[in-house]
Formats: structure tokens, C-alpha cells, sequence
């Protein structure tokens, strides 16, 4: 483990909206289905690292904003 609890929050709550922003407003920046794919990707990974308690990038670093 490797994320801290208002890490998680605040992955989770930008995961979902990632998700869900394609798909629920009218944004012209997700016309493009490539635009589309990104933000799904990334809300993903978001909410992934969210719910393992663990980020590759921030083992890579050597953060940890989890208090063991």
C-alpha cells in the first residue's frame, strides 16, 4: 500500500468523473473518439488504483502518501 485515504478519495471521486463525462455532458473536446477512449482509460486507472491502495508511478518515485 502506497496511497493514503484522501488520495483515494480524491482518485476515486476524478476516476468517476472521467468516466463519466464522456457520456453525460455535451462537451465538444469528447466528439472525438479518441478523446473518448482517453478519458475512460484514465478514469479506470484511476479508480483501479483507488481500490488496490497501491500506484505504480508513485512505488517508481518512491512516494507513499499512506501512513502505516
Amino acid at each position: 500500500m502506497n496511497v493514503g485515504n484522501l488520495d483515494r478519495i480524491f482518485r476515486l471521486v476524478l476516476g468517476v468523473v472521467l468516466l463519466a463525462a464522456p457520456f453525460i455532458g455535451s462537451m465538444p473536446l469528447f466528439e472525438s473518439t479518441a478523446a473518448t477512449v482517453i478519458s475512460v482509460i484514465a478514469g479506470l486507472i484511476m479508480v483501479g488504483t483507488s481500490a488496490m491502495k497501491f500506484c505504480p508511478l508513485y512505488r517508481l518515485f518512491g512516494i507513499q502518501t499512506c501512513k502505516l
